[in-house]
């Protein structure tokens, strides 16, 4: 059969390594299989079957150094996973039967207990035989946090294969980021990457859900997937049907040929093996030195970055191997272009380092403050009417006195001009348009706290390169939500005072859950500044996909939405909040807002502010084409990602209610919510255009920077923070 494309040239930078223990694994996995009944009989393979695939060898390029038994269990993992797939596939997605699909999933999970001694049901097939056994081999040398992660990757892995099976139900197509999203979790590496840490280290629990470990694992990720889809397009899409193809879902993105495609798939592959290596090399040594990591837990997760990497090289290799998959010519290279051998098979040196060297250095090489002119707005998809809260008059009265009660007006970034400029009761008026008049006064003060915020961190912070006031003012700001109920540091600055207002006013009557949960939103938020920060120090545009993710971090997603659901009430359980659809419909919300302020605020952070942090600067630099065409992206990834949002309330909520039987009291609640999401889409729309924060007269009468003639009272690090004491650090500004 004829390829559908050219393999790309593979960025690889590790060699890939072999486990001497080979032959004793694949030994053991056919044995095993067939005690599980996964081969003759089964209907789904043979033997012969699992000789080709050959994940003995998969599972030895990926994991070269743990001992034999180890490679053993590790293998026995891939058997189950891959004979899953192929097990699902045949039995569900080929017969289009979604209620029989649902309740055999549903099972799968009580084979994978935290305490062991709970007893598991009798298996009824090799799926669930296989996950028993394997659970009761494997948890016993791990943690209970450990167990938590694996058994919550485990089962996206699993659940997230309904979603593929309604998009093939449908003939439906996922847009860009909402394929990278799912396929993380129904393409089973966060769960590769949780084997990793058994065959290597387990990664301390104080860091396991930071940032930097977050970013490995994702980008890690990313790239195993990334890479199957191109190696395993033609079967996929070809010989099963599949949609939940990379390759596919950019060629109709994008409207372009196959090879096209092919092509840029592999470039996100390239910027995400790149973040990894940026990642391991930057932020996770910091976060070592920060969290006070001991030796051996420093060890750890060198051991754990070295495994992700080993399993990036090795399952490079395999794909090039398996009967599996696309692979015809991959092997094949010029010896005179550069070395043969394992690890070397996809090799062209020169070409490898020339265009890994000028991707990396296109990120750090932009000109700040060039003139791009007034921005361009595209006709923006905007399904949803807009209703404004009567109260708006009153709002817009009380925000100055507040303001000034907080100390905003006072140090020198916001004045009173810009604060009636930005108008944020009409931004709240439209997101919050039935609520009450203290409801919506709190709601713009929210969003004039955390407008201020994102304001003053570039200003003050990046102005100076201050990174560790940055911090230090970060975690200030933490301490002033105490979960408690209890005292906080006095204010010293407007932001400090601004949030201990907040935090007073929001979270009375709430419970201890719910200001965790409030907490961590703003957490979250002041966090992503300091992220934004660093990438301004190092002139850093960021990896596209690091970039939409962080995106809703600095956008204050997670807080926007918390406060939406104040008043839900406990109709609708927390599980289904944390649920594939609620959470795609509120990324997908969220991601136009935050893309339409980028398209809003193009010329206000390119030209007035030398801002590298902007999704249409984000796609002119990865693509490396001009301004109107990577505009043209992101107006159609917003379009995109509307259309998914009417998708789910339409389609995907109605089967999330029958699937957990939801009384008429939470669908009621769940229909609200998702109307609150249209508000708040039409109404962030409505702001951007009649606001005066973003337009070009507005910007060419007094630039985006200090108000003039009051520059804040700056003093030197060794000044303020000599004294770690809260009641002697100097406010900032």
């Amino acid at each position: 059969m004829t390829q559908p494309f050219e393999l790309p040239h593979f960025y690889m930078p590790y060699q890939a390594r072999l486990n001497p223990h080979l032959d004793e694994a694949r030994a053991h996995s056919t044995r095993w299989a067939r005690e599980m009944g996964m081969l003759e009989g089964s209907g789904i393979w043979e033997r012969s079957d699992l000789d080709a695939h050959d994940y003995g060898l998969l599972c030895a390029y990926t994991h070269p150094d743990c001992d034999g038994p180890a490679l053993s269990l590790v293998t026995d993992w891939y058997v189950w996973v891959f004979f899953f797939d192929d097990h699902f596939l045949e039995t569900f997605k080929r017969t289009m039967d979604r209620e029989g699909g649902k309740a055999y999933l549903d099972r799968l999970p009580l084979f994978m207990p935290m305490d062991l001694s709970t007893p598991v049901p009798e298996p009824r097939n090799p799926v669930e035989a296989g996950l028993a056994d394997l659970w009761a081999r494997t948890v016993p040398a791990m943690s209970v946090d450990w167990r938590r992660r694996f058994a919550e990757s485990t089962e996206h892995l699993l659940n997230e294969s309904m979603w593929e099976l309604s998009n093939i139900d449908e003939g439906r197509i996922s847009n860009p980021v909402e394929y990278i999203e799912m396929r993380r979790k129904v393409g089973g590496a966060p769960w590769s990457a949780g084997l990793v840490e058994y065959a290597t280290s387990e990664v301390p629990a104080s860091v396991a859900g930071s940032r930097p470990l977050r970013v490995l694992m994702e980008t890690f990720s990313d790239a195993v997937h990334l890479r199957n889809d191109l190696f395993s397009y033609q079967r996929e899409v070809e010989d099963e049907g599949e949609l939940s193809n990379g390759v596919l879902v950019l060629e109709t993105f994008f409207g372009c040929t196959t090879q096209e495609a092919a092509q840029t798939v592999n470039d996100i592959l390239t910027s995400r093996l790149h973040q990894f290596e940026h990642t391991a090399l930057t932020e996770v040594p910091a976060l070592a030195v920060e969290k006070g990591l001991t030796p051996p837990e420093v060890a750890a997760v060198t051991a754990y970055t070295r495994g992700l990497q080993d399993w990036q090289s090795g399952g490079h290799e395999w794909h090039l191997r398996s009967s599996r998959y696309m692979n015809e010519g991959a092997t094949g290279s010029d010896p005179l272009a550069g070395p043969t051998g394992i690890g070397t098979s996809g090799a062209d040196v020169g070409a490898l380092l020339a265009a890994a060297g000028a991707e990396r250095l296109r990120a750090y090489t932009h000109v700040p403050y060039q003139k791009v002119g007034p921005s361009l707005l595209p006709d923006f998809h905007m399904p949803f009417r807009l209703r404004l809260n009567p109260g708006l008059g009153e709002a817009r009265r009380r925000i100055a006195p507040w303001a000034h009660a907080m100390g905003i007006l006072e140090e020198g970034v916001w004045d009173e001009d810009k604060l009636a400029a930005y108008d944020l009761p009409l931004c709240s008026a439209g997101l919050d348009p039935d609520g009450d008049q203290d409801a919506l006064d709190l709601s713009a003060h929210w969003l004039a706290w955390g407008t201020y915020g994102d304001d003053y961190y570039p200003l003050v912070f990046g102005g100076r390169r201050d990174l560790a006031a940055a911090k230090l003012c970060t975690e200030r700001l933490s301490a002033c939500m105490p979960v408690d109920g209890g005292e906080f540091p006095p204010p010293v600055n407007a932001m400090e005072r601004g949030l201990a207002d907040l935090w007073t006013c929001t979270a009375a009557g709430m419970t201890t859950a719910q200001r965790r949960t409030l907490k961590a939103s703003v957490d979250v938020m002041t966090e992503s500044w300091l992220w934004e920060l660093s990438n301004q120090l190092q002139n850093r545009i960021p990896d596209p996909v690091d970039y939409l993710e962080m995106r809703r971090a600095t956008f204050g997603a997670d807080l926007t939405l918390g406060l939406s659901r104040r008043g839900h009430g406990p109709a609708v359980p927390p599980e289904i909040y944390r649920s594939g659809p609620v959470r795609s419909l509120e990324n997908a919300a969220v991601d136009y807002g935050m893309l339409l302020n980028d398209v809003f605020s193009y010329q206000k952070e390119i030209e007035y502010e030398g801002e590298i942090h902007n999704g249409i600067l984000v796609v002119q630099n990865f693509f490396g084409c001009d301004y109107p065409t990577a505009l043209g992206v992101v107006h159609d990834l917003m379009t995109q990602r509307m259309r998914q949002f009417e998708h789910i309330a339409t389609h995907e909520f109605p089967v999330l209610y029958d699937d957990f039987k939801l009384s008429r009291e939470a669908r009621a609640t769940l229909d609200g919510y998702v109307v609150e999401l249209q508000n708040w889409m039409a109404g962030i729309l409505n702001w951007h255009r009649d606001c005066r924060r973003y337009g070009a007269v507005d910007l060419a009468r007094r630039a985006h920077g200090f108000v003039p003639g009051r520059l804040p009272n700056l003093f030197s690090r060794n000044e303020r923070f000599m004294e770690p004491s809260w009641g002697v650090v100097s406010p900032v500004g």
